[in-house]
């Protein structure tokens, strides 16, 4: 076994731990997971049809949300922009401009349909005067694609400097999943994400642009496994 595969097998094995530490993966559109969530962490997204070579689900994302302690954000917060909202006039939409993580997926929906002037006013700033209803009919298809999708969560706090290892996490796993990187673990051949309008999405096999070229710290996976173990 390749040095690559056996820190796969030692970070998919740790997320197996962590599954059962938290009762299992999450959905977006679960009760009450705001006050489940941890205030401060990582979360790691799967995707239904993405599997490992061994069967086993393939992370398809990982991210977390600001990473200083001064920084009023939170994990559940960012989870709920990638959510969107489940009430108010456009029930089940949500704002891609917010979430990049829906910024992604819907840009890839419309390059897979050839949708070249809806893809156009997804990308922009704002939406396209005669084209903001069918932005929202499509916030509310990404909203299913992603709520759809399992995920768990790690609580990583800050230090009581503010400091927090979150960044190092995100980074290293992210580089370790990446085919940028060297993982022999890709996507299936119908993944979504190969229609990304991002280059690095398609190449890496992962919803994420950043870090997906970056080396990876093997070491970083004992960090891991000790804010798992806690």
């Amino acid at each position: 076994m390749s040095d690559r595969q056996g820190a796969l097998e030692q970070f998919y094995a740790l997320l197996d731990d962590l599954s059962e530490r938290i009762g299992g993966p999450k959905h977006l559109n679960s009760p009450n997971l705001a006050a489940l969530a941890p205030h401060a962490g990582l979360y790691f997204f799967f995707e239904p049809g993405e599997q490992r070579p061994n069967g086993n689900p393939r992370v398809v994302r990982v991210g977390t949300h600001a990473l200083t302690g001064t920084s009023g954000s939170s994990l559940w917060g960012r989870l709920r922009q990638h959510r969107g909202v489940l009430g108010g006039s456009n029930p089940g939409g949500g704002n891609h401009r917010g979430s990049i993580f829906r910024h992604h997926v819907g840009a890839a929906l419309l390059n897979r349909r050839g949708d070249a002037d809806l893809l156009r006013s997804w990308l922009g700033p704002k939406p396209s005067p005669d084209l903001r209803d069918r932005e929202r009919v499509l916030e509310v298809e990404v909203s299913r694609r992603i709520c759809a999708m399992p995920f768990l969560w790690l609580a990583v706090p800050n230090r009581a400097d503010h400091t927090s290892d979150r960044g190092l996490l995100e980074r290293n796993t992210i580089a370790l999943l990446s085919a940028l990187t060297g993982s022999p673990e890709g996507p299936h051949d119908a993944w979504l994400g190969l229609h990304a309008v991002a280059p690095k999405v398609r190449a890496a096999g992962l919803w994420n642009v950043n870090h997906v070229d970056d080396p990876f710290q093997e070491d970083a996976l004992d960090l891991l496994a000790a804010y798992v173990k806690r």
